[in-house]
């Protein structure tokens, strides 16, 4: 099938040759004062073949947005994909891949030994009934078990 290119870095890869697990660039984007966003594309299900239950996904998103800020002063944002497959994560002046992997085994191990979700009330969050730490814990559990895996990005 012949894909049309788009505006969208992410609609362009072609998501039959990935292997999740993975974290991958997905983008650098330079400010007009010499800033620069690194976006990646944090990977945890095999697209079109798996994906993230949403309380799960929902709870793994709190948590990681919030966990992540404590050992990265860079962080943009922490977001899921519409897919249900991954997450995005983007930085400011941080292009240390090696060190996004260490900030991001150190995050998913802290939610791991969580015992509550962050702003997961009605007050802070726009659908607090749609949470599961004991889902959140189960993903990144099985992201871990899989480090060894996040740098190779395409199937062989």
């Amino acid at each position: 099938m012949e894909k049309e290119k788009t505006n969208v870095e992410s609609f362009d890869l072609d998501h039959t040759k990935v292997k999740a697990p993975y974290v991958r660039l997905a983008g650098v984007k330079t400010g007009k004062n010499g800033d620069e966003v690194y976006k990646y594309d944090i990977r945890f299900k095999q697209p079109n073949k798996e994906h993230m239950d949403m309380p799960a996904l929902h709870s793994l998103e709190h948590l990681s947005a919030d966990i992540i800020r404590n050992y990265s002063d860079n962080i943009v944002d922490f977001s899921p994909m519409g897919c249900q497959t991954g997450f995005y994560v983007s930085l400011i002046n941080h292009n240390d891949y090696e060190d996004l992997l260490n900030i991001l085994e150190k995050t998913f191990t802290d939610v791991t030994k969580a015992t509550a979700v962050p702003a997961c009330n009605e007050v802070q969050c726009g659908w607090a009934a749609s949470h599961s730490l004991e889902g959140a814990q189960a993903l990144a559990k099985e992201f871990l078990a899989k480090r060894d895996e996040w740098h190779t990005v395409f199937a062989e």
